[in-house]
């Protein structure tokens, strides 16, 4: 009986500046492998399809448990988590390009600091003097835990924002992500004493009123967060803050 097999084709570039091609690779299939074991091995002998000799491939991975959020790339077409997407469940070959949005560094790798730039322009964390001891924070009710539980999942994949039509350069929109960690920080008892500055950052370019509810995200995101409820939420806020600085001004 022939061994069983996997193929892959995978979008290979060296740089942004060169022109990007196709690797075919066909490995031996182990249970249980996924798209990043798939790579592991092709690394131990990077040989191509039809025996030409290659690199290993140039991809981010950390944790391979979907906490970590680095292997995000587009497998079959679709934005997903490499570490969790199982080899079994794809027609073959299975092809793997990076995410589409986002500056390339090479092969599978892209760089995503937009989306920590977006993070601290909102400031996304709950302000703490550490100078001396504040004691306990203040409570929050079992409700509270879990309507907001859900947000603080977020694994900075960007999942949402390779997915979101309104996430490009024309609009610079700070997408679905930073959203809902402003929904997350602004309901936190300590955290709301920025919630005046986070909701101004959202009234300017690329903000909440760049979102055009697809709601690609929320179907696209792997911790299942309920983005389009954070959005409609941040909005809201937004809203009531907007018409506080007509009468305050």
């Amino acid at each position: 009986m022939p061994e069983k097999t996997v193929k892959l084709k995978i979008k290979r570039q060296a740089s942004p500046n060169v022109e990007p091609h196709w690797d075919e690779f066909e490995i031996p299939w182990k249970s249980g492998m996924n798209v990043i074991s798939a790579m592991m091995d092709i690394a131990t002998n990077p040989v191509t399809k039809d025996g030409q000799q290659t690199t290993p491939i140039a991809y981010d991975s950390n944790c391979l448990e979907e906490i970590c959020g680095s292997c995000a790339m587009l497998i079959n077409g679709k934005a997903r988590m490499a570490c969790s997407a199982l080899v079994d469940r794809f027609e073959q070959p299975i092809t793997v390009e990076p995410l589409s949005k986002f500056p390339l560094v090479r092969d599978l790798s892209v760089d995503r600091s937009v989306l920590f730039e977006n993070l601290k322009a909102v400031k996304a964390w709950v302000p703490v003097d550490g100078t001396y001891d504040l004691g306990s924070g203040p409570r929050m009710t079992p409700q509270q835990q879990e309507q907001n539980y859900p947000l603080s999942n977020c694994i900075s994949c960007t999942i949402c924002m390779e997915v979101c039509p309104q996430f490009n350069e024309e609009t610079n929109f700070v997408g679905a992500a930073t959203i809902s960690q402003v929904a997350l920080f602004n309901d936190h008892p300590t955290g709301a004493v920025l919630k005046e500055e986070r909701l101004h950052a959202l009234m300017g370019d690329g903000g909440i009123h760049e979102c055009g509810y697809a709601q690609n995200c929320v179907e696209s995101c792997p911790k299942e967060i309920p983005l389009t409820r954070s959005i409609s939420r941040v909005a809201g806020q937004v809203m009531v803050q907007s018409i506080k600085d007509i009468f305050s001004s």
